[in-house]
């Protein structure tokens, strides 16, 4: 098993690709710690886990507010240990002509898809820099490379995750925390409920997208699989201008 024993936590892990990357883990041999606001889900998604052999603690965290996200933590801490992987996968799409967006679905957008990642990252540093290291993966977006048209808060949060992903590898980079990203294409997932869950032709499934996450987080811990774009063979992206 390519995690056997490793501690985990993977937010926004109560649907899509947040719970596939968490079955992916646990299955590999990862104890898990899942979180996202619904903690129903998060119960049910324990279940299979538990159910299919894996080790699983659900904690259910709004990852924007600072104080449930160093509970998350302080509940890892104290059911399994000190977290050597934490995946911060939180977030939310818009799609909102610029002319139409209010300064409040802006803030709410930036707080969901931006500061919950910050929040993440800062409390994964604090456990892992006396602990002598470790990963952080941030799940971003092709939006960071190519955005749509009427996505101006999606996209600069994603842009600006991956800013936050170099100076956080920067950061991290002298006490043995390996941070990169994976920017997944068009995928099936919750994001837009009624349109990304439902399959569709140039669409991948959220467990092509945790294999690589998989991957990245099984590496040996001096090698950084730095950044990876996974997408349909079919979806445009290349060969665009």
């Amino acid at each position: 098993m390519l995690l056997k024993d490793r501690i985990a936590i993977v937010t926004g892990a109560s649907s899509g690709i947040g719970l596939a990357i968490a079955e992916g883990l646990a299955a590999e041999g990862a104890r898990v710690v899942v979180a996202a606001r619904s903690a129903d889900k998060l119960g049910a998604l324990v279940a299979r886990i538990e159910a299919a052999g894996g080790t699983a603690l659900a904690v259910p965290t709004d990852m924007t507010d600072e104080a449930q996200v160093e509970a998350l933590f302080a509940a890892c801490e104290a059911a399994f240990g000190t977290p050597r992987l934490v995946v911060n996968n939180a977030g939310i799409a818009d799609h909102t002509p610029t002319v139409d967006l209010t300064l409040d679905r802006w803030s709410e957008v930036v707080a969901i898809n931006l500061t919950s990642v910050f929040l993440g990252a800062r409390a994964a540093f604090r456990a892992m820099i006396p602990a002598g290291g470790g990963r952080v993966i941030n799940v971003g977006s092709i939006s960071a490379k190519v955005p749509r048209p009427d996505t101006a808060a999606y996209a600069a949060t994603k842009f600006g995750l991956e800013g936050l992903t170099h100076s956080l590898a920067l950061d991290g980079r002298p006490h043995g925390i390996a941070v990169s990203m994976v920017h997944p294409g068009s995928t099936v997932s919750s994001l837009v409920p009624g349109i990304t869950d439902q399959p569709r032709p140039g669409t991948m499934a959220a467990s092509d997208v945790a294999r690589v996450v998989v991957l990245m987080a099984s590496l040996p811990d001096d090698v950084n699989l730095y950044e990876s774009t996974i997408l349909p063979v079919t979806m445009p992206f290349l060969g665009r201008g």
